[in-house]
Order: structure tokens, then C-alpha cells, then sequence
């Protein structure tokens, strides 16, 4: 919907944002909805849009008490047009693990938002990337997200593969959409797994409740089906180094999943992981902890290789990087004090 002109008085209204609650939502302050919803948007804010008329449910204009409902379609709408990403070139430095005539494959930092959009309109790998590329074709195209096939959260690092041409572009497109790339993570998860290795099924959902994180549904029909392979590298006391091997490729899989098992992973703010979990109450082991997190801005979790077929020679070929210095630091940092507590 574009404009509501009986409560506009013919000034034209913008959709901003659409929103079409889940089947499984329970009921839930509209304010409290789109606050889970629109990250830089403050309660105050959203509830000064309701009473201003600038919020609607299923087209009519609502309180910021209205209750959402399952299938409501809620709308955000503003008397100018949505900003339209304006997509700038910046001098930001790449690590770039290989680059050819067809494709870039990226060591992303954690931190690093990969594409422009709400709250993130610069500063990203795309805006590197089009300033690296500032005189290849796709990437002044006004294209929103030039050459991008896959991506990984702001806090995760490691590798993504960027095409650099239309035709690279649909070919690797083709193999995320039919999942016969490979990839590989390195995640520090919290706790000791019983097992060396097994696999965590379940469907992924956006939680009704909080619409920032994904929620394992291991029964029905709702959300899409989740498989995680996982093997242990490293017992490190009260975490373990994992290697993970995604069958599927979902939103914040690996995080949701080992969420759903009891052991999130390690600095997780979204899941539970940015406490501590296990080990002792001691006030020295809890600064330990702290100095841990304090060296990456978010999850322990890194895409540690990307395999794919070649768009230009048609090749296999597969890429390993290292992890970021913050994640490597935080595993000196546990193998110091393991080898403490055995020592002593």
C-alpha cells in the first residue's frame, strides 16, 4: 500500500516497512513487535509513529497498544519515499585470499557488515569492494548487493566468494541455490561435548518471540529443515574447538543449533553466549573470561573454508584461511590456562 488519502488529506504516504507476522506469533504489543524487529528504532520512537498514524495493521491506522495477531500485515508509512542505498565506494582494506578475472574471495574481519542496508548504510564489504573494483562493470551498476551469492553475519569472519561478472554470478548463484559449494566453520562453543563428532537436526524458525533470533523447531512443519555436522579439535576444559559442515545453509544455523543443544557459542550476545556458562565462580576465572570476550565483537565463529566449482575454468577448487587475530588469541589465551590447571 502506497497512500491512504481519506487520512492524509491526499498527501501521498510511503510504505517503509512491511512486516507479515508468523503463523505461530503470540499475541504481542505492536511496539514490542516492531522494537524486536527495527534495530536502531527505540520503543519511543515507534510508539510516537503509532500515535502520529504512521503505523498500520492490515492497512488501518493503529495504537502502540494494538495487540498483533498470526498473519497480520503490519506497514510503516512516512509522508516521503523510502531512502533509496546510495552505494559509495570506500577506501576500507581487504584481505583477499585469492582474485582472478571472474571471481574475489574474501577473509571477511568479524565486525564487518557485508551489504548495506537499514542502520548499515556504509562502511560495509560492499562498499570495499566497489572501491576495489571501481572500474569493473557489475559493481557501478546500481546493483544493491554487486556480485554477492552468499553471505555471513556481521560478527562472523572468514571466507565469501564475490563474483566479479554477470555470467560468474549466475553460475555460483546456481551452486549456493542447489548447496553443492562446501563450506567449513570453526566455532568455540561453551561446555564439553559428550560425543567427538555427531550431527544436530532441526528446523530453523524465526522465534516468534524475538524476531532477531532463529529457534530450532524439532517437531512440525514450521521453519525450513536444519543439519549441522560437527566434529570436536580441541577440549579446552570448559569450551571446545568445533568444526562444523553445514548440510544446509540457514540463518544463523550453526548459532541457533548449538544454542538448542545446550551449548552456545562462545561471546554469543543473541544466544545466551556472552556469559559464563561453565567453569568456576572465582572472581579471577570470570576477568579471564571477560579478557576473552573483550578481544572479538561478537560470536566465536569463523568460515574457515569455501569449496565451489570454478565459473571460468570449471574446476574444482577450495580456499582455507586463517583465523582472525582475535579468535586465535582467545585459544592461546584457553590453552594457557589449561595447561595451568594441569600443571599445577
Amino acid at each position: 500500500m502506497n497512500s491512504r488519502d481519506s487520512e492524509s488529506e491526499n498527501n501521498e504516504l510511503f510504505e517503509h516497512f512491511r512486516f507479515i507476522s508468523d503463523p505461530g506469533q503470540t499475541v504481542l504489543r505492536i511496539d514490542k513487535f516492531l522494537s524486536n524487529r527495527l534495530e536502531s528504532t527505540s520503543r519511543n520512537r515507534i510508539q510516537s509513529a503509532a500515535k502520529a498514524g504512521n503505523i498500520l495493521a492490515n492497512e488501518l491506522p493503529v495504537k502502540p497498544n494494538y495487540k498483533v495477531k498470526p498473519g497480520d500485515i503490519i506497514s510503516i508509512v512516512l509522508p516521503h519515499p523510502p531512502r533509496k542505498i546510495e552505494l559509495i565506494p570506500e577506501d576500507i582494506p581487504l584481505n583477499i585470499a585469492h582474485e582472478d578475472q571472474d571471481i574475489i574471495v574474501v577473509n571477511k574481519p568479524s565486525g564487518l557488515v557485508v551489504h548495506p542496508g537499514y542502520g548499515n548504510y556504509s562502511g560495509t564489504l560492499v562498499n570495499a569492494l566497489m572501491y576495489h573494483l571501481k572500474d569493473n562493470e557489475l559493481f557501478s551498476s546500481g546493483e544493491e548487493r554487486p556480485g554477492l551469492v552468499h553471505r555471513i553475519d556481521k560478527n562472523t569472519s572468514g571466507l565469501l566468494v564475490v563474483a566479479k561478472n554477470n555470467i560468474a554470478l549466475n553460475k555460483l548463484a546456481l551452486q549456493f541455490f542447489n548447496k553443492t559449494s562446501t563450506r567449513t566453520y570453526h566455532a568455540l562453543v561453551w561446555g564439553d561435548l559428550k560425543e567427538d563428532a555427531g550431527t544436530i537436526t532441526g528446523n530453523l524458525g524465526r522465534n516468534p518471540k524475538n524476531r532477531k533470533q532463529m529457534m530450532v523447531f524439532p517437531e512440525g512443519d514450521y521453519g525450513k529443515v536444519a543439519i549441522t555436522h560437527y566434529r570436536v579439535l580441541e577440549r579446552l576444559g570448559y569450551v571446545n574447538l568445533v568444526e562444523c559442515r553445514l548440510e544446509t545453509g540457514r540463518t544463523h544455523q550453526i548459532r541457533a543449533h548449538f544454542q538448542y543443544i545446550g551449548h552456545p557459542l562462545f561471546n554469543d550476545p543473541e544466544y545466551g553466549g556472552a556469559t559464563v556458562l561453565r567453569g568456576t565462580t572465582f572472581t579471577k576465572y570470570k576477568q579471564f573470561v571477560q579478557n576473552c570476550f573483550n578481544l572479538i565483537p561478537g560470536q566465536a565463529l569463523h568460515a574457515k573454508t569455501l569449496g565451489f566449482v570454478h565459473p571460468g575454468s570449471g574446476e574444482n577448487v577450495s580456499y582455507d584461511s586463517e583465523l582472525h587475530a582475535g579468535f586465535a588469541e582467545i585459544l592461546r589465551k584457553w590453552r594457557t590456562y589449561i595447561d595451568g590447571r594441569t600443571t599445577q
